[in-house]
């Protein structure tokens, strides 16, 4: 449900993924990360962030196996910790690990302080993902399912197309220009014909930056566009013509209003 990148601060959104078990559900909620405001943007994904751990029933708690416990994660524990809610570990990465690095990797989880299992797991393979899971859905509260069982996710559908257009930005991006950048689906065209023409508007701060998102002879522009369309058109299962043009906004991410047509609350 939510796009990938190893930029930092990819997340600007609460991004809901609904899992649905025989007997459970699971309203998975992927978060800002934790940052200090900078603008109206980075202010409101902090707020988002506290708010959502707040109401939350559960934390799920994950790692990088590779990397060292570090002042963000022991930052995190802490909000987990005051935010009192039940956490779940999870060290990822168990398959780029040997057993003495991933032994490491798991006693440092448990210097965190956080109640709860720790659970050495492989997003890539599976590997003991379906204990994860078991373990999640045990520390949740007894209650009504929120969602119908197939649902996947309550993201707009203009916002999961902007999204995939913005991970193909971040993918080529550099610098300082992936947290200057954001896109507006501004508008849906169905045709007779069943092509669905997408028109979107990626929003950059300044010339320079627009003229590294459109790129040599419009080359940038073109990739992005033509990969995130093959991306939208798996997600509609449709076919789709997206129409993509780079504008200048300066200081966009302290427009109040803008950010509020975004979605991003």
């Amino acid at each position: 449900m939510a796009i990938a990148s190893e930029r930092p601060q990819t997340t600007r959104r609460a991004i809901r993924g609904v899992a649905s078990g025989e007997d459970w559900q699971a309203v998975l909620v992927d978060l800002p990360g934790v940052q200090r405001p900078r603008d109206a943007l980075t202010d409101r994904m902090q707020r988002r962030m506290r708010r959502e751990l707040e109401d939350a029933d559960a934390v799920l708690f994950v790692l990088n196996g590779r990397q060292s416990v570090g002042p963000g994660d022991r930052f995190v524990a802490r909000a987990i910790r005051a935010a009192e809610v039940r956490p779940v570990t999870a060290v990822n990465k168990l398959d780029l690990l040997d057993r003495a690095t991933a032994a490491r990797a798991l006693a440092a989880a448990g210097e965190l302080g956080l109640d709860g299992e720790i659970f050495p797991v492989s997003a890539l393979t599976g590997a003991g993902v379906a204990e994860l899971v078991a373990a999640v859905a045990d520390v949740l509260p007894p209650g009504p399912f929120m969602y119908p069982p197939d649902a996947a996710t309550d993201l707009p559908e203009r916002v999961r197309i902007g999204e995939l257009v913005r991970e193909q930005i971040l993918r080529r991006a550099r610098d300082e220009l992936p947290h200057a950048v954001e896109v507006d689906v501004e508008e849906l065209e169905e045709r007779p014909d069943g092509l669905l023409v997408i028109h979107a508007r990626a929003w950059a701060e300044t010339e320079s930056q627009k003229g590294i998102l459109i790129g040599a002879g419009g080359r940038m522009v073109r990739e992005v566009g033509t990969d995130a369309r093959r991306e939208i058109e798996t997600l509609l299962d449709r076919r789709v013509h997206l129409e993509l043009s780079v504008r200048t906004r300066p200081g966009w991410r302290r427009d109040e209003s803008l950010l509020d047509r975004l979605g991003i609350e």
